[in-house]
């Protein structure tokens, strides 16, 4: 299900069948250079996919969205909100992830930029972050063209102390 239209990416929900497309992004060490250890398999992916619809697309209506290139149709990362645990609350994390072999080109961007408009508009919310390895220069980049501005440094998951990039509705225009 087609979730957000940009002017060269189509955002939809992950179906179970993306497992081995997501492995192969995941399984590039340079692409997952600051996110971490990606699945072990693609039946570990696929087993990902299908926990990640029900915990979030039937639970919030929203999650990480496979980003399509309409151009070709070919999946390219994901980009979505996520639910985290920060120094004892939840915030709305805007998450973005592509395939090293579209950087630069400015679709990690035109994506987040979606996603926050959706998070403000359609779902309401009233703030949204960025948690961003401080070396990941490109990634604070799409942070800032987006609108999001340095908050403080945060303790986050195994990553260690992260930096939190922060926007609210009320940045925008929007009223949540």
């Amino acid at each position: 299900m087609n979730i957000l239209e940009t002017k060269r990416l189509t955002l939809r929900q992950f179906v179970p069948e993306d497992a081995a497309e997501n492995y192969r992004i995941y399984s590039d060490a340079a692409t997952m250079r600051f996110m971490g250890r990606g699945p072990g398999s693609v039946e570990a992916e696929r087993e990902q996919i299908r926990k990640h619809i029900a915990n979030y697309y039937d639970t919030y209506g929203f999650g990480l969205w496979a980003v399509v290139l309409k151009e070709t149709g070919r999946l390219i990362g994901r980009c979505g909100l996520l639910h985290q645990q920060i120094e004892g609350g939840i915030e709305i994390e805007v998450s973005y992830l592509l395939d090293r072999h579209y950087w630069g080109k400015g679709l990690a961007t035109e994506a987040a930029r979606e996603v926050v408009r959706a998070g403000f508009e359609r779902f309401k919310l009233v703030r949204i972050v960025a948690l961003i390895m401080p070396e990941n220069t490109a990634s604070i980049s799409v942070a800032k063209k987006i609108g999001m501005e340095y908050e403080r440094e945060v303790a986050y998951k195994d990553f260690g102390r992260v930096a939190m990039y922060a926007i609210r509705a009320d940045d925008l225009g929007h009223r949540g």
